[in-house]
């Protein structure tokens, strides 16, 4: 049987809501009402959306960034991967790329830096693991953020966003040195380094 638009639907939607149906959607909003509240509430208190600089970057104007700073700071390689060594206190760059992060960083634990993160292709995930620090790295944003490390080691950075056939294979690193590890190593601080090459070059 066909029926008009102006003809009314068969059903009961017409009759009043049974009370316990109507205690369930009351439930059901007020929870709503408490995620919601809950969402400005946790970027404020909950300490697990760090606040940085983002800004605007051509991809090519951040890849030729990111080789200044290996040009500048490079102390080896790894996998042929540049290994850098940049002094506390300075700007880092770490770019995403199919399907590689570069370059490898090499951090002083307990020194603070600015951390800048873009990609120059597709949408990467950066994941700090084993730690639960997760950002969208998007080609023509730089994203900047201040980073103190607290804990000496060697963590793998994971792209969590499907970005092609490689994903699995973009795993990049960032190393956490002790002062009494980059001592034994037979190497000055990379500060130390920095301030003796300015000082020849006077």
């Amino acid at each position: 049987m066909h029926h008009t638009g102006m003809e009314p639907a068969t059903g009961i939607w017409w009759k009043p809501a049974h009370k316990s149906e109507k205690i369930w959607t009351g439930i059901a909003f007020a929870w709503c009402m408490v995620l919601f509240a809950m969402m400005p509430l946790w970027h404020i208190r909950g300490g697990q959306n760090p606040t940085g600089i983002r800004s605007r970057v051509e991809p090519a104007d951040f890849q030729a960034r990111v080789a200044e700073f290996v040009e500048e700071y490079q102390v080896g390689e790894e996998n042929g991967i540049p290994v850098v060594e940049p002094p506390p206190g300075s700007h880092v760059y770490l770019l995403g790329r199919m399907w590689v992060w570069e370059p490898v960083l090499r951090l002083q634990r307990g020194a603070q830096y600015t951390l800048h993160l873009s990609s120059i292709d597709v949408n990467h995930g950066f994941n700090l693991y084993p730690f639960n620090v997760n950002f969208q790295v998007v080609p023509g944003y730089d994203y900047g953020l201040e980073v103190t490390p607290t804990e000496a080691g060697e963590f793998s950075v994971v792209c969590n966003e499907f970005c092609g056939v490689g994903h699995h294979l973009m795993v990049g690193k960032i190393i956490v040195l002790d002062d009494a590890v980059a001592s034994a190593d037979g190497r000055a601080p990379a500060a130390d380094r920095v301030a003796s090459t300015e000082g020849g070059d006077r």
